[in-house]
């Protein structure tokens, strides 16, 4: 009997657990939700001394649902942490995983660093070595983590193991997302001949071996992505286009009507719910590394175009859930605009831009963007500073984003316009040790056309002003041959306007002539209004030295025009609230209020997994560091 009655007990409590579950979720799922009596249903079944795993997995729904519904963290962590303390010593039972993740998640949100959260990945990880599913996702939301904080060896080795891991469970798909995200983290640490070798090996394995044409396309957007931004990270404008090219083809054919659902896609089986981004963001991210090509290509027009696509596509994601990502998508873009902007000689318009920038930073929970993006905004307002002749507070700008980036590329195109304000502000010594420091750091270790474009460029220009006009000529032949090599069209512009400048100030006319109109064709497809105004006064004095009276007076008053559209433009930049950004040296930005902005290199992430955006804002970011001779 006794028997009899400790079975009907179970049976009783079983219902009872069932049928609060049931309730929890019928107050969950409610339109509007009851999350309060959600709650009080799965506290309820506390009461009824549940067994163990019955206990952690409520713990653990009590614990999700506090973070999704609630502010009540401190709650939520006691939850996490004590579904942590029962699952953990339970043998399979993947809640100690899901518990972990969350956890880990938490932490980061809540700790000032990531340690918990590392330490708390780290032993699922070594738990979950005989669950494939689990082992991968914990070891990609652990690399994230790592290459949030640029450690990035420990990222990479990671990654390698998963690939592994996958590779073991003959999970193809699986692998070839490690290998891409490795090679993704490579990358950011400019490790070339391993990018080139994953991504071959990536490559054959996307043409060959994925049956599944769906899964094949998404596999593939994201190698061309990373393909599309290794060659842009090398300069290589024009070596990079039929990637480019392909890579837009795709994301159109994904972005079709009749293409399937990514739940439809990725749901069938476990080790294939991992998805890079959805379809939505990468269209936005195809947008993204084509504005960085226009703009290392010269075509400002392009480049303003396609941003406003996406930030428009950004605006409409945001209404239907506001993603971290779509923010740093976003900052990234209006860098990229801001350069556009100030190419372009719109100054005014590009302060409003860094200003909106600068808001988006601010939004982020933590301050987590604006710890990332802070440099850049620094090097943006040193350009800006630059170009409306602020040239101490530019300075300035430029030694703070030297000091507080990490990255070399940034590092370097600062220097370089620290450079040309030496230049400016005749401070031979000052220039020759920045250059010399340049040299010594740069010269062996970059291979990017645009990188190392900019530098002869510079050394030409400080040639000019010396007088020496042999050396002058060497360097910007030398810059010459790498622009069009690659199509570096402001390169090229800004070289054969320099060099037109030394032939005539050697008396080279025919050959001053040979080289400004070139660069002004070039400069009026760019536009490029500051080649435009350098350009129109050397053909004026050209124009006056051949007594060709009309066309000396045509030269003139297009020089005129350019001078006068910037003279107009300095006066609206003066008179904004948001030029007071050029005091900013440190902490976080001033909030200026005036004149809104004109309207409009990641790791896989598996369903409930965190963004990985901070690679890809990472590698994009650096993008805009390959333009160079802006402001003379």
């Amino acid at each position: 009997m006794s028997a009899l009655a400790s079975t009907s007990t179970a049976a009783s409590q079983d219902a009872c657990y069932i049928s609060l579950l049931g309730l929890a979720e019928y107050f969950r799922t409610s339109q509007p939700p009851n999350i309060k009596r959600c709650i009080q249903c799965l506290q309820a079944l506390f009461t009824f001394m549940p067994p163990s795993k019955v206990e952690a997995r409520t713990h653990l729904q009590m614990g999700q649902i506090l973070m999704a519904y609630t502010k009540n963290i401190d709650l939520a962590r006691q939850h996490l942490e004590k579904a942590w303390s029962i699952s953990e010593p339970l043998p399979n039972f993947d809640v100690k995983f899901d518990t972990a993740s969350l956890l880990a998640q938490l932490h980061l949100q809540t700790d000032l660093n990531s340690h918990q959260a590392k330490a708390m990945l780290r032993r699922a990880v070594e738990l979950s070595q005989q669950n494939v599913y689990w082992h991968c996702k914990l070891l990609l939301q652990l690399a994230q983590i790592h290459a949030s904080d640029r450690e990035y060896s420990l990222a990479s080795e990671l990654l390698a193991v998963g690939a592994e891991s996958a590779d073991e469970a003959s999970a193809t798909y699986l692998k070839v997302l490690f290998l891409l995200s490795r090679a993704m983290i490579l990358m950011i640490e400019r490790k070339t001949n391993d990018v080139l070798a994953l991504l071959n090996s990536a490559g054959q394995i996307i043409d060959n071996n994925i049956p599944n044409p769906h899964q094949k396309e998404y596999l593939k957007v994201f190698f061309l992505v990373l393909q599309v931004c290794y060659y842009l990270a090398l300069g290589q404008v024009k070596t990079v286009k039929p990637s480019l090219k392909q890579l837009q083809m795709s994301i159109q054919t994904i972005m079709a009507p009749n293409w399937p659902t990514d739940e439809a896609i990725f749901g069938a089986n476990q080790l294939e719910m991992f998805v890079w981004l959805p379809k939505e963001q990468l269209y936005v991210l195809v947008y993204l590394v084509t504005v960085s090509h226009s703009m290392m290509a010269g075509y400002m027009d392009k480049a303003q175009k396609y941003t406003e696509k996406a930030l428009t596509q950004i605006e409409k994601l945001k209404q239907q859930e506001d993603k971290p990502i779509l923010s740093v998508f976003k900052v990234i873009l209006l860098e990229h605009i801001v350069m556009c902007r100030m190419v372009m000689g719109n100054r005014e318009l590009a302060i409003r831009e860094i200003a909106a920038a600068r808001d988006v930073c601010l939004a982020a929970p933590q301050r987590s963007l604006l710890r990332r993006h802070s440099a850049q905004l620094h090097c943006l307002i040193g350009l800006y500073s630059m170009s409306t002749s602020f040239f101490e507070h530019a300075e300035r700008q430029f030694v703070v984003c030297v000091s507080e980036t990490t990255e070399r590329d940034l590092k370097l195109f600062a220097n370089l316009n620290l450079a040309i304000i030496y230049l400016r502000t005749k401070r031979e010594a000052d220039l020759k040790q920045i250059l010399d420091a340049v040299s010594t750091e740069n010269t062996h270790t970059y291979s990017s056309q645009a990188l190392m474009g900019g530098f002869y460029y510079v050394q030409g220009l400080h040639a000019f002003h010396k007088n020496s006009f042999h050396e002058a000529k060497r360097f910007l032949r030398e810059t010459l041959k790498m622009a069009n090599a690659e199509d570096l069209n402001r390169l090229t512009s800004c070289s054969l306007v320099l060099l037109s400048h030394v032939f005539l100030s050697i008396g080279n006319s025919k050959e001053s002539m040979n080289m400004v109109t070139p660069a002004m064709q070039l400069a009026s497809k760019i536009p490029d209004i500051h080649v435009q105004l350098w350009g129109s006064a050397i053909l004026k004095d050209l124009h006056r030295m051949s007594k060709d009276v009309q066309h000396e007076k045509d030269a003139y008053a297009n020089h005129v025009k350019y001078s006068e559209n910037l003279i107009a433009d300095q006066r609206k930049c003066v008179q904004s609230a948001h030029h007071e950004l050029v005091n900013w040296f440190q902490g976080d930005p001033p909030v200026t209020s005036g004149p809104p902005a004109p309207a409009v290199l990641l790791l896989p992430e598996s369903s409930v997994a965190p963004s990985v955006a901070v690679i890809a804002s990472t590698s994009a970011a650096m993008q805009p560091a390959g333009q160079y001779g802006q402001f003379y």
